[in-house]
């Protein structure tokens, strides 16, 4: 686990904190990508998280997104290998990537 609280100028409140556990996990769920976002829906808790992939090419990754969903916001069923990272001040989980698995794409049947 790791624990991070640092000082930010730029937010009103000075302090940012945040606590990663940095054990690696896998989460079933659908990843959705719309307006430069992309999103995690766990299959489990149903709860959203936000996604950084920091082993990949983003825009190699928008063109794999867009090229098997053929647009954006359409749910892609996937297992995430991960952890999450979690900002306290901002309420915010964010899902970090080290790698996935494309399961099914909705409407395909495949």
């Amino acid at each position: 686990m790791k624990i991070d609280v640092s000082s930010d100028e730029k937010e009103k409140s000075g302090m940012k904190i945040v606590v990663e556990n940095t054990e690696q996990k896998e989460y079933i769920g659908w990843w959705v990508y719309g307006e430069g976002q992309h999103i995690f829906k766990d299959e489990q808790t149903l709860e959203e998280y936000d996604m950084e992939f920091p082993n990949e090419n983003m825009e190699e990754l928008i063109e794999l997104y867009l090229a098997v969903c053929e647009m954006e916001y359409f749910p892609m069923e996937c297992k995430m290998t991960g952890h999450l990272k979690k900002e306290l001040v901002e309420k915010q989980t964010t899902l970090i990537v080290s790698d996935f698995e494309i399961l099914y794409i909705q409407g395909c049947g495949e």
